[in-house]
């Protein structure tokens, strides 16, 4: 939000006032409305022109006081608004980290299953490997028999002639 030149000077003044420099002004400023006496000036004409000053400081100073009252309030509206939001993305975050952990929890659980397939599809392999192994040995077995047979049949054949 920008500031207008009024409120600007306004808080330079604000910050002013509020300071040390401020303070050692208004202490020899009031000590030298006091010493005015000293040379000849009646002191009730000093007390009301010190008077009169002083409420005018007084009026302006509580303006100056409820503008910062007011800057401070929008500041403190404008950064409840963030937390709010910021709060709302927090809430949203949690729900999707939640969300990830359900998923997470749901990939594990398939992850599990098919650890478990994969042991019985090796469990599979080993038995077929083992099968493959028993039939190409009966295959030889087989293979081998049928050599003898052949021979017998060649044996026989020339005997036979």
């Amino acid at each position: 939000m920008k500031t207008s030149p009024i409120e600007k000077v306004a808080i330079r003044m604000t910050r002013f006032v509020g300071s040390p420099a401020s303070l050692i002004i208004h202490t020899l400023l009031f000590a030298g409305a006091f010493m005015l006496v000293v040379f000849g000036i009646p002191i009730d004409r000093v007390l009301l022109v010190l008077t009169t000053i002083v409420s005018l400081e007084a009026i302006y100073l509580s303006i100056f006081i409820q503008m910062s009252v007011n800057r401070s309030e929008r500041r403190i509206a404008r950064v409840s608004r963030e937390v709010h939001e910021i709060a709302e993305d927090v809430e949203e975050i949690q729900e999707d980290v939640q969300g990830i952990e359900t998923d997470i929890d749901e990939i594990q659980k398939d992850v599990e299953e098919i650890q478990g397939d994969i042991e019985d599809i090796e469990e599979n392999v080993d038995e077929i490997a083992e099968d493959v192994e028993g039939i190409e040995k009966d295959i030889d077995e087989i293979q081998s028999d049928v050599e003898n047979i052949e021979t017998d049949i060649d044996e026989i054949q020339k005997d036979s002639q």
